[in-house]
């Protein structure tokens, strides 16, 4: 039963019980957060807590869209970038390769410029203006 997606219509009726029945807390147990369960069972035997949380938390299982709460309770389901790129994803990829390769390309005129400089064939001020202007680029 923990591996199957969870729903939230399900989830809600469950905690609304809460409210009605003495013991409040058996959503979390059908959500798969035993822990918090048996705190609610605890707690239900001695303060309203348990109930007024069971109340809310029954209304934002039902507001929430079934993104949201798959996100939130069937993590095997939710929603990821990885599994799921957005349209613009292969566009974005190659923007970035081609702002890479430009990067290897200014690094490359660089070491050539600084070897050009450390060989005495370009003056300082030389230097500083040509590696100024393939800074720009970037």
């Amino acid at each position: 039963m923990l591996s199957r997606p969870k729903n939230p219509q399900i989830a809600a009726l469950l905690a609304f019980l809460g409210v009605i029945i003495p013991i409040s807390g058996l959503h979390k147990f059908y959500l798969g957060q035993p822990l918090w369960g048996l705190c609610y069972i605890v707690l239900s035997l001695g303060t309203p807590i348990p109930k007024i949380a069971s109340a809310i938390e029954g209304v934002w299982y039902l507001a929430q869209s079934s993104d949201e709460f798959d996100q939130n309770f069937n993590p095997m389901l939710g929603r990821s970038t990885a599994s799921h790129p957005p349209a613009s994803y292969p566009t974005q990829t190659a923007q970035a390769a081609q702002a890479a390769q430009q990067v290897v390309a200014v690094a490359d005129a660089l070491r050539q410029l600084e070897q050009l400089r450390q060989e005495g064939l370009i003056s300082e001020y030389e230097f500083e203006q040509k590696r100024r202007q393939f800074l720009d680029r970037v």
